[in-house]
């Protein structure tokens, strides 16, 4: 109940947020309006955007050209993730007014996955207009990062903390593209600038430790490790660096909490498990280690995987590579240890290789471990049983 209500605050204060920037937005004389405002703004705060979009539709259809209107048209269908339609009716507004301010940022949120370069243009006409404005040059950055343009996204993520470096979103923004840079001096003071005013920054504090990290600093990230694990919090990025931390500093003990920390939060991640019984062999707790070395094996080999090795076998013996075929087969059953693979191999040196010496070896196989259930592996294994299994295999005799 406690998280439901939570996401139902969060969704109000969402809305009540954008209604702010809306309506500040998209002040025009309410005379000129061909519906009632405070009716549409009823509808907005009351989360009803279904009947909000039915109202504005035949409020637009009556006039076009109402710039208020299609801006909460937009809006409405933005609230309701219909994107598509907003970003049209947002489109529509701005061909009315290339400078409306509200629509450049709605319409650079909805385009900045799909659409980047759209996105690019929205922005650029944002700064154009509000130049002191260090969001847009903050959103310009992250477009540039995202389309892999790092020394862009530098310049703007760089201007937007020049003009609020008190905002922690421009210093996360730049001091990530600093770490990608190998600055790491500059990084790590715009980093330790922000933790100076929220110590308890998960943002920076994940920053902090893939700097250090990156650096090959592992004395500087048991510190913000453990603050994020105080805080409860489960970046598995973050905290697996943490992990390999403490195993380069040899501090095995710590490793293993870590590690099981990760655990406790659902994480049973391959590598992670891996360093736990590496640093467990450290402290000579070799069964242990052996246990969870198991697990890593039993995660890294899919039971999927044995069907891929068996349509691998497939096709090399449909190209005639009867050799190939049967090392897919060796090894599906060298891995899950299921004896219909040797059943096939045996059938290819039979039907195939002409070889029946091997033929009867992978026959003999097959026998001793078969448990067949269907008829028509019964029948296989009775015929191959009647001509082979009352037979010693050739390598046997004298």
């Amino acid at each position: 109940m406690y998280f439901q209500h939570i996401s139902k605050v969060t969704t109000v204060m969402k809305i009540i947020i954008c209604l702010i920037v809306f309506t500040s937005l998209f002040q025009v004389n309410a005379s000129a309006q061909s519906a009632d405002k405070n009716k549409v703004m009823d509808f907005f705060q009351n989360q009803q955007f279904e009947e909000a979009i039915n109202y504005l539709n035949t409020a637009v259809a009556a006039d076009t050209q109402n710039i208020q209107l299609l801006g909460y048209l937009g809006y409405a269908y933005y609230m309701n993730d219909n994107t598509s339609l907003a970003d049209k009716y947002y489109r529509q507004l701005l061909r009315l007014d290339a400078n409306n301010v509200a629509a450049l940022q709605y319409l650079a949120m909805l385009n900045k996955n799909d659409f980047p370069d759209d996105a690019l243009q929205f922005t650029r006409r944002l700064i154009y207009l509000q130049p002191a404005k260090a969001p847009h040059y903050r959103n310009m950055g992250e477009l540039f990062k995202r389309v892999n343009k790092q020394d862009s996204a530098f310049v703007y993520f760089n201007q937007a903390y020049l003009l609020a470096p008190g905002d922690y979103k421009n210093g996360v923004g730049l001091a990530d593209i600093l770490i990608d840079e190998k600055n790491f001096r500059r990084a790590d003071s715009i980093i330790e600038a922000g933790l100076a005013q929220d110590s308890v920054n998960v943002s920076f504090l994940k920053l902090r430790i893939g700097s250090a990290y990156k650096a090959d600093d592992y004395k500087s990230i048991p510190l913000p490790g453990e603050r994020l694990m105080r805080l409860n919090e489960t970046p598995l990025t973050a905290i697996t660096q943490v992990v390999l931390a403490y195993y380069n500093l040899k501090l095995y003990t710590d490793c293993i909490r870590v590690c099981e920390y990760l655990a406790a939060h659902g994480y049973l991640v391959q590598n992670i498990l891996f360093y736990q019984a590496k640093a467990l062999a450290k402290l000579k707790q070799f069964d242990k280690s052996n246990e969870l070395l198991t697990t890593c094996i039993n995660l890294a080999i899919s039971k999927d995987a044995e069907m891929y090795y068996y349509n691998k076998g497939l096709n090399y013996l449909a190209k005639g590579a009867f050799k190939k075929a049967i090392a897919q087969y060796d090894t599906a059953n060298y891995l899950f240890k299921n004896p219909v693979m040797n059943y096939n191999s045996g059938r290819i040196y039979e039907v195939n290789l002409k070889n029946l010496q091997q033929a009867k070896l992978y026959y003999l196989k097959y026998l001793a471990g078969a448990n067949p259930v269907e008829e028509d592996e019964k029948k296989a294994y009775a015929w191959l049983k009647e001509k082979w299994g009352k037979k010693k295999p050739h390598s046997a005799k004298k």
